[in-house]
């Protein structure tokens, strides 16, 4: 299958750019040969700079390398030289609140996107800036606060002028369309319908027809056009809580979702809100209070059922959990396009089995491959979704976050403890080499201009040929 390849940006964008999270569309794929077979922290270092924490993956625009970070209480955008690894400059965002995270995310998590003079940014804690090639303020535009336990996470994705800011949480979802010179929000769609979610946009152009932005929710994938927001389409069967962000060819599109209590025989069938209303609601005011259930399991969970924080369960925080106690985790395979409903027409298959919790997935030379806690990668045949090889990374067990990415015939993923592991390409795949970076890694690499890029939780690296 030949990789979809799009125009993510203007026209400034070079052939040996990687221009957001995971390079030209999310895809992770970069089409450099010849890369390093040696490298390390000690071996083939170009250069190496000192950048503080951060979960945002470096992103590569013309003779830029762009990263947000954090340090103490202050939440930081950095220019770098591509070249020599050189600081040009850092501006601080304002950070009028902190929002709820969870343990393993960081207020810097969403990577940038550049157009190739300007950059853009969105934090959690405050919302989208942009900044001029000297650093100097273009616009602000403040967001949220959000109602998101675990943290906004998702990248910004820019096409053409329009940058698409997708803004999930567990009430008041909604996703809007910036005009990268102005900052004014050009359209804004509400998803009433989603709960909080993760991944970040791809985009894809139907043959004759006008971009389409493609983001991946709770239960099902909707289709947008870039320019007005306008619903074309979309997909369901997702599972409730959709962290990892999809990968396409020119025909289909990948999507993986896991959640919690969302694996195979892990679902219950929940009444519907006036069959529990008519047995529980005692004070007849059409809402579920907390002591008026009497089983032990539901006052548990009724902190995170209770979706908009009011302290009561209404009909949306019921028929939310109906959906989500239904769904079944999984990454399922659709067909690209259609108007509408196209869930039945688009299905082509879904794997249920040893799924990946944050890494994305990806598809490389006709190959899916899935990156699972403790280092498990499968790798599926992508036209029928039937598993070929599914076995541990040897050398690089532990948690991920990192997304694997591809280049040269090779796979690179990179563990939480900071191992990353160099593949041979293939349904059997093989490993080949093991990096140990003696530090924790969140972020995921990039590939470009025959350069690789790993951003540890201290420095960024650039390995290559000097």
């Amino acid at each position: 299958m030949r990789p979809l390849l799009v125009l993510i940006s203007a026209s400034l964008l070079e052939a040996a750019d990687w221009p957001t999270f995971r390079g030209v569309n999310s895809a992770g794929i970069a089409p450099d040969k010849g890369l390093l077979e040696e490298f390390g922290p000690d071996k083939s270092v170009v250069w190496k700079t000192a950048v503080p924490p951060g979960h945002s993956s470096p992103v590569l625009v013309g003779n830029r390398i762009y990263l947000t970070g954090y340090e103490e209480k202050k939440l930081f955008t950095f220019a770098i030289d591509r070249g020599t690894g050189r600081i040009l400059w850092r501006r601080e965002s304002p950070r009028p609140r902190e929002e709820k995270l969870h343990k393993a995310n960081s207020p810097t998590s969403a990577s940038a996107a550049s157009d190739g003079k300007n950059v853009f940014v969105f934090f959690t804690d405050y919302g989208l800036i942009s900044y001029g090639p000297d650093g100097e303020d273009k616009w602000n535009l403040p967001l949220g606060p959000f109602n998101n336990p675990m943290g906004q996470s998702a990248t910004p994705v820019l096409v053409g002028d329009t940058l698409l800011c997708p803004l999930d949480q567990e009430s008041g979802s909604y996703f809007i369309g910036v005009n990268k010179n102005t900052g004014k929000i050009k359209w804004r769609v509400d998803r009433p319908d989603f709960t909080r979610g993760f991944a970040t946009p791809v985009i894809w152009k139907p043959k004759g027809g006008k971009a389409q932005v493609l983001l991946a929710g709770s239960y099902k994938l909707v289709a947008y056009d870039v320019e007005s927001g306008k619903q074309e389409w979309f997909v369901a069967g997702l599972t409730w809580q959709l962290k990892p962000t999809p990968v396409m060819d020119d025909e289909n599109i990948y999507v993986l979702g896991w959640a919690g209590e969302a694996d195979p025989g892990q679902q219950e069938k929940v009444e519907g809100f006036e069959e529990i209303a008519a047995k529980i609601d005692k004070n007849m005011d059409g809402k579920l209070q907390k002591d008026e259930f009497e089983d032990e399991k539901m006052r548990k969970k009724f902190g995170d059922l209770d979706l908009d924080n009011d302290g009561v369960l209404d009909r949306r925080d019921w028929s939310m959990y109906q959906a989500k106690r239904s769904v079944v985790n999984g990454v399922n395979a659709f067909r690209l396009g259609g108007k509408g409903d196209m869930t039945e027409k688009n299905t082509l298959w879904k794997y249920e089995k040893s799924l990946p919790n944050v890494p994305s997935p990806l598809l490389y030379e006709g190959v899916l491959y899935l990156l699972k806690e403790g280092g498990i990668l499968t790798s599926l045949d992508a036209k029928t979704g039937k598993m070929v090889k599914q076995a541990r990374v040897t050398g690089a067990p532990g948690a991920y976050f990192s997304s694997p990415i591809a280049a040269d015939g090779k796979v690179f993923t990179v563990s939480e403890e900071g191992k990353m592991a160099i593949l041979k390409a293939g349904g059997e795949w093989e490993v080949t080499k093991v990096i140990d970076f003696n530090e924790p890694v969140h972020a995921t690499p990039a590939i470009a201009d025959g350069r690789i890029y790993v951003r540890t939780h201290s420095a960024l690296y650039c390995f290559g040929k000097r």
